[in-house]
């Protein structure tokens, strides 16, 4: 085996090798969970939008793939790759390539009211992407029957079939907080143009972006933790071209975060990051937010000791689970005793606490979706898979610390969520190449 300098994205193992602490800036991707429902969005609008910040992480690609399969014209700026143009207008017949297009991630479920909105009908496969836990869409299906909405399943995939236009307002409860539904459900208001009450809405930053999307061609929305009120226009939108941005990655900005390095990590907003800004400062990892960064003076880090309670959740202001891999893999290296948990994708664990225990991490797994560990540890670089996104990211943190050098392949699975997250690292002084034969 030899290492050379990592070159690009096409790089199918990287090594890692411990070194001084990170330092620099660095400028996080757009949000990869923030921009998979606008593809969708900008479609059951009809009308031209432009949507900047676009990253380039497969997903999102992928997405952008499947609205263009779905009939409608998109077109990217000159020089510009990560602003797409949705042309709006005219729209052409579904390709034969959708259904295996869209098996490959998880949120194609976001094209179903698109679907609806031009063809009356959506056949798409089960969701696929990181094997971190059941795809159930139960909840989705709820939620369009309470539109009139007509469903069936078989073992492939689903159906979904538009109901009789109507005007009168949908009222729908969700049983728990979730993104996907909740975004699927504001989306299908739209599609309707009827108003929407929608109990126990899931509030991420993830769907507010949605949300504020689709508030810019009229659309209203009142609030509460226990409610959103949906509203149509009460006029006709404006014609012209509608501007969105994606906001920037809360996950890759997090994750950088957790490296304990010193710099600057730009292109966030801090209220979207400021539950894994409290658990890095119980830590006692000094991080100060401003509107649009956060910095990070590990020269000023002080250990506490403190136990850290990480539990994913769904709540408001809650911890979002997938930045509970990377403060994992932080706190192996920190004295105390940590509880992590995350019955949302009930799974992770599973991929997660072995690619962590083959660098001689101990990590007591109390159950399938809960473990404990107890810090400082020293971890030995050993040859470790990213099984899906988030335990790439961890293991990448790993890496850093680990005596000796870690090999990360499943590289396949870091891109969907990260278009180069290695690359990041390194031009912040991490000592990662590409392993070549």
């Amino acid at each position: 085996m030899s290492l050379t300098q990592i070159s690009a994205t096409a790089a199918e193992v990287i090594a890692i090798r411990p070194g001084p602490p990170l330092a620099g800036a660095v400028t996080v991707d757009g949000s990869k969970n923030a921009a998979l429902p606008l593809p969708s969005a900008a479609a059951v609008l009809r009308q031209p939008v432009q949507l900047s910040n676009v990253p380039t992480s497969a997903d999102v690609q992928a997405m952008l793939t499947l609205v263009q399969q779905s009939g409608h014209r998109l077109a990217r700026t000159v020089g510009d790759p990560s602003t797409v143009l949705f042309m709006g207008g005219g729209i052409g017949t579904i390709a034969p390539e959708l259904f295996e297009t869209a098996g490959r991630i998880r949120a194609s479920y976001y094209l179903v009211p698109a679907l609806l909105a031009t063809h009356g009908r959506a056949v798409l496969p089960w969701p696929g992407g990181c094997r971190i836990g059941d795809r159930g869409m139960e909840q989705h299906f709820r939620m369009y029957e309470a539109f009139g909405d007509r469903y069936a399943v078989d073992a492939r995939g689903y159906s979904v079939v538009a109901g009789s236009a109507r005007t009168d307002s949908v009222s729908v409860t969700l049983p728990f907080r979730s993104r996907g539904a909740t975004v699927a459900a504001i989306l299908r208001a739209v599609v309707a143009g009827r108003p929407l009450r929608l109990g126990l809405p899931n509030l991420s930053p993830e769907v507010t972006s949605v949300l504020r999307a689709v508030k810019s061609a009229g659309w209203g929305a009142q609030v509460t933790e226990r409610m959103i009120a949906h509203t149509p226009p009460t006029a006709a939108s404006a014609e012209g071209s509608i501007t969105w941005a994606v906001p920037g990655d809360k996950i890759e900005a997090g994750t950088l975060a957790a490296t304990g390095g010193h710099g600057r990590i730009e292109g966030v907003r801090g209220e979207d990051v400021a539950p894994v800004v409290a658990a890095l400062r119980w830590l006692g990892v000094p991080v100060a937010v401003q509107e649009n960064a956060l910095t990070v003076h590990a020269r000023n880090m002080q250990p506490t000791g403190h136990s850290l309670r990480a539990i994913a959740s769904l709540s408001p202001g809650g911890l979002d689970a997938d930045f509970e891999p990377s403060l994992m893999a932080l706190a192996l290296g920190l004295p105390g005793t940590q509880l992590f948990a995350d019955t949302i994708n009930p799974g992770r664990h599973g991929n997660l606490v072995p690619q962590l225990a083959a660098l001689g991490a101990d990590i007591d797994q109390i159950s399938a979706t809960q473990c404990r560990l107890t810090g400082p540890q020293r971890l030995t670089g050993a040859g470790v898979e990213s099984t899906d996104i988030r335990t790439g990211s961890a293991l990448l943190i790993a890496g850093l610390t680990a005596r000796g050098v870690t090999t990360l392949g499943g590289l396949q699975q870091l891109r969907r969520g990260h278009a180069d997250l290695p690359a990041k690292l390194r031009a912040l002084g991490a000592d990662i190449c590409e392993v070549t034969p």
